[in-house]
C-alpha cells in the first residue's frame, strides 16, 4: 500500500513551495496482482482553503481524451466509423474543406486546422456571440498550406483545439444529444466516474461548486472564475455544458481510474472498450508524438518525466493538469493543479510535471 501522505508531500514540494499552484491533487494507480491499487495525496496553500483530495479540477485540454474515448466506445458499437468524414455527422460541414476529413484525422490533429483561433471574440468587444458563426470559422480554419488532396495519413500534425471542437459538434448531430450527456453515458457512468461538465455535476448533488478549484481571474468574465469551464472558446460554444476540446472537470482519483481502465483496455482485458477499438486512438504515428486524442512522450525532457517507458501515453491541460499511463510498468501518473489561479502567466508548471511524474515512480515501487 502506497501511504497517502507520501503523495501529499510530493504535493506539497514539487507544487505548493515553489508557488506552482495554489492547489495540487497527486494520484497514481499500479497494477498489482490482484488489480489495480490507487493512491492520492493534496496539498493547498494556507489562503485556499484545501479540501481534501475529492475537489474537483478543470481538467481542460484531458476532455480531449475523454472524447476521443468516445468516439471509440461509438465506433465499437457501430453507430459510427473513425474514417466517418465530418460532413456525413455536421451538416455545416458540408460546404466546407474540413467537411471530408475524417473523425480519426480530426482527432490525430491532422486535418489541416490552424492551432486557435478566438471564436469568442465578440464577447471581448461586448457584442453578442454568434454559435453559427463561429462554428464557420472553425470549418473554415485551414493552414495555407493545407489545400488539394489529403496526403495518405493526413496533414503534418499542428496540435489543434478547432477539430475536437467540430468532433464535439459532430457527436451531439450524430447522437441527438448534449455531448456532456454522451460522454457520461460511454465513458464516465460505466467507469464509476466522478467527471462530467459543470452542467451535469451541478446537478448531481455533488456540492460541485464549493468542492471546485477556482481557475483564473478574468475581468472580462466578471472575475475569479470558479466552477465554470476556463476556456474561452468551449464557455462561448457550451456555456456549462462541454465542447469537444474542453468543459470536463474531474477529482485526480477518477483521472487515475479512466487511465487504468485504458490499459486494461490496451492489454484486452476490458469489458467497457474493445483492444481493437482504443487501439487508433494510441498507434503511434510519424512527425511527432500526438496520437488520436492522447501524446505520447517524447524522447527529450518530456513532462512525464525521464522515469516513463517509451510507449507512455497520456494529455496535458492548459489550467495545470495532466495525466499519464505507462503500459510497460503499468503506472498512472496523474497530476491535478490550478496552475492558472490567479494568472496563466505563471509557468512553473513545466518544471514541475517531470519532477512530480518521477517522484510518483521513486515512492510507488
Amino acid at each position: 500500500m502506497i501511504p497517502h501522505s507520501l503523495l501529499a508531500e510530493i504535493a506539497r514540494k514539487f507544487v505548493i513551495v515553489p508557488a506552482v499552484a495554489p492547489a495540487v491533487v497527486v494520484a497514481t494507480g499500479i497494477f498489482r496482482v490482484a488489480g489495480f491499487e490507487f493512491a492520492e495525496g493534496a496539498a493547498f496553500e494556507a489562503e485556499s482553503g484545501g479540501g481534501g483530495t475529492r475537489v474537483f479540477f478543470d481538467l481542460a485540454s484531458i476532455t480531449k481524451s475523454f472524447v476521443a474515448v468516445t468516439v471509440a466506445r461509438l465506433v465499437q458499437k457501430g453507430r459510427l466509423g473513425f474514417e466517418t468524414p465530418l460532413h456525413d455527422l455536421l451538416p455545416e460541414a458540408r460546404r466546407s474543406a474540413t467537411g471530408p476529413q475524417s473523425l480519426l484525422s480530426l482527432l490525430a490533429h491532422r486535418a489541416g486546422l490552424e492551432a486557435h483561433r478566438a471564436l469568442f471574440a465578440p464577447l471581448l468587444a461586448g457584442l453578442p456571440f454568434d454559435r453559427a458563426v463561429a462554428i464557420r470559422e472553425a470549418l473554415e480554419s485551414r493552414r495555407p498550406e493545407c489545400a488539394g488532396p489529403t496526403p495518405l495519413g493526413g496533414y503534418v500534425p499542428v496540435y489543434s483545439d478547432l477539430g475536437f471542437a467540430l468532433v464535439g459538434l459532430a457527436l451531439e448531430r450524430s447522437e441527438q444529444l448534449p455531448l456532456d450527456e454522451i460522454v457520461e453515458r460511454e465513458v464516465c457512468s460505466p467507469l464509476a466516474l466522478e467527471v462530467g461538465s459543470a452542467r451535469i455535476l451541478r446537478a448531481t448533488g455533488t456540492n460541485f461548486p464549493e468542492r471546485c478549484m477556482p481557475t483564473e481571474t478574468v475581468a472580462f468574465r466578471g472575475g475569479e472564475v470558479r466552477g465554470i469551464v476556463h476556456d474561452e472558446n468551449a464557455w462561448a460554444l457550451s456555456g456549462h455544458g462541454l465542447s469537444g476540446h474542453a468543459g470536463l472537470f474531474g477529482t485526480a482519483m477518477s483521472v487515475a481510474r479512466f487511465g487504468a481502465a485504458l490499459l486494461e483496455a490496451q492489454r484486452g482485458q476490458s469489458t467497457w472498450l474493445e483492444e481493437k477499438a482504443l487501439g487508433p486512438l494510441l498507434e503511434e504515428r510519424a512527425g511527432g508524438t500526438l496520437r488520436a486524442g492522447f501524446d505520447g512522450k517524447s524522447a527529450d525532457q518530456s513532462s512525464a518525466g525521464t522515469l516513463a517507458g517509451p510507449r507512455t501515453f497520456g494529455h496535458l491541460g492548459f489550467t495545470g493538469t495532466s495525466f499519464w499511463c505507462d503500459p510497460e510498468a503499468n503506472r498512472v501518473l496523474v497530476l491535478l493543479t490550478n496552475r492558472v489561479c490567479p494568472s496563466r502567466n505563471n509557468l512553473r508548471i513545466r518544471a514541475a510535471r517531470p519532477a512530480v511524474n518521477d517522484a510518483l515512480y521513486g515512492f510507488a515501487g
